[in-house]
């Protein structure tokens, strides 16, 4: 193995050969039917780094001997690639044109880390292919990372380069967390004040929520509906899915704080001055402001979803349905009212009614519903998809009734949990989550049968920004433990205690040469650089191994 072939995610099949297909300046790259929108990204990202122009071809045999060519194979699996490298030079074939996609990405390693960058940085140099054939398919289908930009605002270009990133893992489902107590971040043109209002908070917590510290600066954003256009249409010619989350019905103060009276009006919980009226939450941790459970408030989110639905056409929109205090509810005698008029045992079949709702809605309208495994509490809506984060167990139930699960447990997956134990971890969150304890994750529950496990769609690493406060703290928590992620949602690897970690480390070796050119502030595999340090500022550490629920 030379290092090009230091492939990442690890591929079913390498098989390597003797010489080099050598990429010159009259080399051509031919795009097959169906494959011209991967040409056009390909051309692009290597004339960028080599400089060279990589003409178009008219047909396969203008990229013979010193080219590219790009085609569709029937035969393959949909997402699947075969790269073929020799002396009638390099042929990449995909069962559709997201298999040919991948196979390019394995292509821009091949050519070496400096592929990565923007510019040339020697138009002198050889950019070379080894000979090999590389035969390559996904495990799951649901290959996702989750962005919270509620908590921390990112601004749209920060988007577009995690895409990017995304991309260069074989990363194809965007999970778009758009609205918190914290924050609302989409444009929603019949409810202006949801970002006049919902879209900034007057202060931050600096820290976990115990720290005494605090940003005194505005913090805000929002994407307009032209700026999501962009990014769906940018996730989509790298065939990435962008799934939005709107939260309901916890999690809600921001909306509730840009339109009062979707909240429980009778008992609202006031501020600490005393103010009965809702500001956008400048804190952490979980509101005990909720929607209320009216007609009014129902369509006022059936509104916010009809412009979500003309701007997101994924299979999937997310309710979030996590993590909703049911204190309103119990002291609110309108919400109790609901509850007896519905003929409902209690808060949680309450829930359950509202999650049931936008269940049906999108249903008849084409769409799927997920939501965090509290959506299971009070009976679980008939076509709706799990996305179980406080362990294994809501995945587990949700299968073995039928529903489709993404795996994503909190103790595996949540990139904001802490990378090492040392005292250094900047803000430390949660267990140690090592890059090994990450590359160990298994998505599919051992309890399950096979029947059962053909509902885990895939699995998805969550990034909650609470105590990252700008994008470099966002590099630092999620690389490199989603390069080990990618590994473990594309390839097909043994049981997690007989995975070669090992050879998986000496690959990153190569690998973090790519994020450098990419320019990720990853955390070194030596611990923190001093300007990844936040001394000083509280965090949450649990001590222990995480439990296996």
């Amino acid at each position: 193995m030379t290092s090009q072939t230091e492939l990442i995610p690890a591929p079913r099949s390498l098989v390597t050969g003797a010489g080099e297909v050598r990429l010159k300046a009259g080399s051509r790259l031919y795009a097959g039917t169906a494959t011209e929108g991967v040409g056009r990204w390909l051309r692009t990202v290597l004339w960028q780094a080599t400089g060279l122009p990589l003409p178009e071809g008219r047909d396969l045999d203008d990229a013979h001997g010193d080219g590219i060519a790009l085609r569709l194979d029937p035969g393959l699996p949909p997402e699947g690639y075969r790269l073929v490298s020799d002396r009638n030079g390099v042929l990449v074939e995909g069962g559709s044109a997201a298999g040919v996609f991948w196979g390019a990405q394995t292509l821009r390693q091949l050519l070496g880390p400096d592929a990565y960058r923007r510019a040339p940085l020697d138009r002198d140099r050889t950019w070379a292919v080894p000979h090999l054939t590389v035969e390559d398919s996904p495990r799951f289908r649901w290959r996702g990372l989750m962005l919270d930009v509620a908590r921390h605002f990112m601004p749209k270009e920060g988007v577009l380069r995690h895409l990017d990133l995304m991309a260069a893992h074989k990363l194809n489902v965007f999970h778009f967390h758009l609205t918190d107590d914290q924050g609302w971040r989409v444009e929603i043109k019949r409810y202006p004040r949801l970002t006049e209002i919902g879209s900034w908070r007057g202060r931050t917590k600096f820290g976990h929520r115990a720290s005494p510290l605090w940003e005194e600066k505005p913090h805000g954003g929002f994407y307009t509906q032209d700026d999501i256009r962009e990014i769906v249409s940018y996730a989509a010619e790298r065939h990435i899915t962008v799934v939005p989350e709107i939260d309901v019905p916890g999690h809600s103060q921001a909306a509730i704080a840009a339109y009062p009276e979707l909240g429980n009006t009778d008992v609202i919980t006031a501020s600490s001055t005393g103010d009965t009226a809702l500001s956008v939450w400048d804190d952490w941790g979980i509101s005990a402001n909720v929607l209320a459970p009216t007609d009014n408030t129902l369509r006022f989110y059936e509104g916010v979803f009809e412009e979500l639905l003309a701007l997101f056409p994924s299979e999937f929109v997310h309710v979030g349905g996590d993590e909703c205090l049911k204190d309103q509810w119990r002291h609110s005698p309108a919400a109790q009212a609901r509850i007896k008029e519905l003929g409902l045992a209690d808060e949680d079949g309450l829930q359950a009614w509202f999650i049931g709702h936008f269940d049906k809605w999108l249903t008849a309208r084409g769409r799927r519903l997920i939501g965090w495994d509290e959506i299971l509490e009070g009976g679980l809506a008939p076509g709706a998809a799990v996305s179980s984060w406080r362990g294994y167990q809501g995945g587990v139930a949700a299968a073995r009734a039928g529903h489709d699960v993404v795996m994503c447990p909190e103790q595996y997956v949540y990139l904001d949990h802490r990378q090492a134990a040392g005292e250094d971890e900047p803000v430390p969150i949660g267990y140690v989550r090592t890059l090994e304890d990450v590359y160990r994750f298994e998505p599919v529950p051992p309890e399950l049968t096979s029947a059962q496990a053909e509902h885990v769609l895939g699995t998805q690493a969550n990034v909650w920004t609470e105590v990252m406060e700008d994008p470099a703290r966002v590099d630092y928590q999620t690389y490199p433990r989603l390069s080990a992620f990618s590994e473990v949602a594309w390839s097909a690897l043994p049981a997690p205690a007989e995975r070669d970690f090992a050879g998986f480390e000496r690959r990153m070796a190569v690998h973090y040469r790519r994020l450098d050119a990419l320019g990720v502030g990853y955390r070194p595999p030596t611990g923190p650089l001093p300007w990844q340090k936040r001394p000083g500022v509280l965090g949450r550490p649990l001590d222990g191994a995480p439990p296996n629920r």
